[in-house]
């Protein structure tokens, strides 16, 4: 399996970038029982050599410190980095919503210009860079109206804080809003081959109006990757651990199904995750597919996914695979 890392534009933003993006969740520790800063430093850099240029993170990822991670990994290399990171989930105010503690903190669900404003610069600052390329709004605050929010956000495009406009964890009306300010260049949603809502509710709408698509959990928490097989266990705050999607029938589903695929993974001389990866990036209206990594060798396991290109016949066997094995995953 060889070939170019496949590169796809952020909207109509001008702003190109590896289809297949570093997600940075894990590497902020909450939730995923800790992490390993060196570890993780390692992981940033090891995709930025192998061409993976979209790196994600987010505030709400340990308070700041995925941001400080990635900072500290992109240093001496900005340029080979795409950075996407997020605004409106915030500690420093309690306007907008409560959403949930972390740290004992209250963290609030708030896309004020106020907010957006003293957002960014926080970011700024723990990324060590003097723009973003891709500024998200990460859940969505019913207290404050999208224009408000977007007429903020190109403010700070229009000052070179950043680069293009994304909105995640969108409905469809809240989309509708989005698109109809002329502004929104992509959203982030959750899709996987087994949560695969936006394709009747969001897709519709993106691509007739340009806008991309990044899918987050596209290997569904790991479940999907071929690593996790019934007799796995999960400890400490590691969100999986009471997750009726990683019940042990779940899981047992997950390896027949990889199982079902192997044949496609050893014609591509490929793992079951970068069968999935592709996968994902071969459904129509999915532009980016974003995958979490804690170390070097699972950022370039990730990273060949965006070589490999799969064929009519490979599809039609995952496709095939899919509708036997991972039907009713509940969770």
């Amino acid at each position: 399996m060889s070939g170019e890392q496949l590169i796809r534009d952020i909207g109509r933003s001008g702003v190109k970038a590896s289809a297949v993006g570093l997600g940075t969740w894990a590497i902020g520790g909450w939730m995923w029982g800790g992490t390993d800063e060196a570890q993780s430093i390692a992981a940033i850099q090891a995709s930025l050599d192998a061409g993976v240029s979209l790196i994600d993170t987010a505030p709400a990822y340990g308070l700041g410190r995925s941001e400080e991670i990635v900072g500290k990994a992109i240093a001496g290399r900005r340029d080979k980095a795409v950075i996407a990171t997020k605004c409106g989930l915030v500690w420093h105010t309690q306007k907008g919503r409560h959403f949930f503690d972390q740290d004992g903190k209250p963290v609030h669900r708030y896309l004020g210009r106020d907010a957006i404003i003293h957002e960014v610069e926080q970011s700024l600052r723990r990324l060590g860079t003097d723009y973003i390329d891709l500024y998200i709004t990460h859940w969505q605050d019913p207290t404050t109206p999208i224009a408000e929010t977007v007429a903020a956000l190109e403010e700070l495009k229009k000052a070179g804080k950043i680069r293009a406009i994304g909105a995640s964890n969108v409905n469809r009306a809240e989309l509708e809003q989005y698109i109809a300010t002329g502004a929104l260049d992509a959203i982030q949603e959750r899709f996987s081959m087994i949560d695969r809502e936006i394709e009747a509710d969001l897709l519709p709408l993106t691509v007739p109006n340009g806008v991309a698509t990044l899918s987050y959990s596209s290997l569904a928490l790991g479940l999907l990757s071929g690593a996790i097989g019934p007799d796995r266990v999960f400890a400490g705050d590691d969100q999986r651990k009471d997750n009726p999607r990683f019940s042990v029938a779940n899981r047992q589903k997950a390896k027949d199904f990889a199982q079902a695929i192997g044949a496609v993974a050893e014609r591509h001389d490929a793992s079951i995750a970068q069968v999935v990866i592709a996968w994902t990036l071969a459904q129509p209206g999915v532009t980016f597919a974003l995958c979490g990594a804690r170390n070097a060798t699972q950022a370039l396991d990730n990273a060949r996914a965006g070589t490999l290109r799969l064929s009519q016949e490979d599809l039609a066997v995952i496709n095939n695979a899919i509708a036997a094995k991972l039907a009713n995953m509940d969770g």
